[in-house]
């Protein structure tokens, strides 16, 4: 049997109601619209430049070109 009232600070409250308004705030937090920090720009490096691991992998010819210029 499930409970009609619920006593919250002494409060009577009618449970369905409760549950009524939690799913309501459920539905309003999903449609909620997150804001960006920054406009994204579309990235114009290979893909496998895109990550770190990526750049690692597989160097490019200005990586070895950047090194050299370093050892000197």
């Amino acid at each position: 049997m499930n409970p009609r009232y619920i006593l919250i600070d002494g409060k009577p409250y009618v449970w369905n109601e409760l549950v009524k308004l939690r799913r309501e705030q459920l539905l309003a937090r999903a449609r909620q619209r997150q804001l960006t920090l920054f406009d994204l720009r579309l990235d114009a490096r290979p893909a496998s430049e895109h990550t770190a691991s990526g750049r690692f992998l597989e160097p490019s010819l200005f990586t070895f070109l950047d090194d050299s210029r370093r050892q000197v």
